[in-house]
């Protein structure tokens, strides 16, 4: 029980101290790690080789080449390229570039995984401001709670998915029928929603031709040869990535390969690509999943699913609907891949002794919907918002904790919200 409360209160210091910024957040993260460690409960077993407590290596490897073949394909000029075609294309209007930000996001985070597409997309979206001399900061969270709302759109575009997929038996084609239907609503809802979010920002419309003069985007490309090569490559990780289920290869297999055929075809020098690598946010991410596995270890995370599968019983729709608000709750405050490791047996054992089974039951899909949704609320709560919060601050553009989770909160209540309905009329009232 004194361990218990011991690794509570670290945890909870560890969090205070990270959203409040009064110590940088791989500081805070390494030291709450250190206490934890200091109380007995990590050590070497349990920090680098136990797959519920320690780190997910999968996750550090799949950014990790992800990060090398973006800083590869920077040297190319193509975010640049991209950056000056939106510019182009929004003719000067911000919320205009807004939208064409969020459906590129949210049209590449499914076949990728969105971790994977604001690696992509974020270099190109802090070009664009800067080309255009506008505030990086809306479209970076636009592009954040994008990727996490698309995500849930397939069983690879996130990786609690992944998990969930892996242990109820989930297909891709049953994520299709159940999560994407919901996600294009969600979608569509968050371009409304985030004209009224931003609308201090995307007020003012800018010169295009005075910001960019004869600046064309074919005029930013510096090495097409490469370019070509490289796109190539990248080409091939995404088809891996998406049949990477019927290849039986780990995401991080796939994103190790790809980062080594990119360094390779593009001969570019180690120091080159590997000072693009965002180191803090690599051990920021391994410290959270430390710091979450020893919760997991003293029992706290299984004893709350636990007690609200005891409470629930077989009674779908209130098991549904904790599952889902639930899930968005606690997936706000630790990073939603460990949370979904220690409640998948959980849920796994509700949908046992519940009436519905398989890609058929309510629950599930609840249980998916509040992990991914989830993720938007605050600026630890996913990869993807760990990851652009890390660019932007390495950038010299920094994002603080609250001005990412006063508009993530808002955004996670009422995609929630609409999910909880979509679940109702879907499995129960129209079922």
């Amino acid at each position: 029980m004194i361990l218990t409360c011991a690794a509570i209160s670290i945890f909870i210091v560890t969090y205070a101290l990270i959203a409040t910024e009064r110590v940088h957040r791989v500081a805070a993260a390494l030291g709450g790690v250190a206490a934890m460690t200091v109380i007995g409960l990590i050590d070497a077993n349990s920090a680098f080789f136990n797959h519920e407590t320690g780190i997910d290596w999968n996750v550090i490897f799949l950014l990790f080449g992800m990060m090398v073949i973006v800083g590869v394909l920077k040297q190319t000029g193509l975010f640049e390229f991209l950056a000056l075609w939106a510019a182009h294309k929004s003719g000067g209007e911000p919320y205009k570039l807004l939208v064409l930000l969020v459906l590129v996001t949210a049209t590449v985070s499914p076949i990728l995984d969105n971790v994977t597409c604001v690696l992509l997309v974020a270099p190109v979206t802090l070009s664009v401001c800067r080309q255009l001399g506008l505030p990086s900061a809306p479209y970076l969270i636009s592009l954040i709670l994008a990727s996490n709302i698309g995500g849930t759109a397939t069983l690879i575009g996130d990786p609690p998915n992944i998990i969930i997929g892996s242990r109820a038996g989930l297909s891709f084609d049953d994520f299709l029928v159940h999560s994407l239907p919901l996600t294009i609503i969600l979608l569509a809802g968050f371009i409304v929603m985030a004209r009224w979010l931003f609308r201090k920002d995307l007020s003012a419309p800018v010169d295009v031709n005075g910001a960019l003069g004869d600046l064309r985007p074919r005029d930013a490309i510096t090495n097409m040869r490469m370019l070509v090569r490289c796109l190539v490559v990248l080409g091939l990780v995404m088809i891996a990535f998406s049949l990477h289920t019927v290849f039986h290869m780990d995401p991080s297999t796939v994103a190790m390969m790809g980062a080594g055929a990119t360094v390779l075809v593009s001969r570019t020098e180690p120091e080159e690509f590997l000072e693009e690598v965002e180191w803090g946010t690599l051990a920021f991410f391994m410290a959270l999943f430390v710091l979450v596995g020893s919760l997991v270890q003293v029992g706290v995370i299984g004893q709350i699913g636990e007690i609200a599968a005891e409470a629930m019983g077989e009674r779908e729709l209130l098991a549904s609907t904790v599952l889902l608000f639930g899930s968005g709750i606690i997936g706000a405050f630790v990073d939603n891949i460990p949370y979904t490791t220690a409640m998948v047996p959980i849920v796994e054992d509700m949908v046992a002794t519940s009436p519905s089974s398989g890609a058929e039951s309510p629950l599930w899909w609840a249980f998916v919907f509040g992990a991914d949704l989830g993720g938007n609320a605050t600026a630890v709560a996913a990869g993807a918002n760990v990851v652009v919060l890390g660019i932007a601050a390495k950038a010299g553009e920094p994002i603080s904790f609250w001005q990412f989770t006063k508009y993530g909160i808002v955004t996670t209540v009422a995609t929630l919200l609409v999910a909880w309905v979509y679940v109702y009329l879907r499995y129960f009232a129209l079922a």
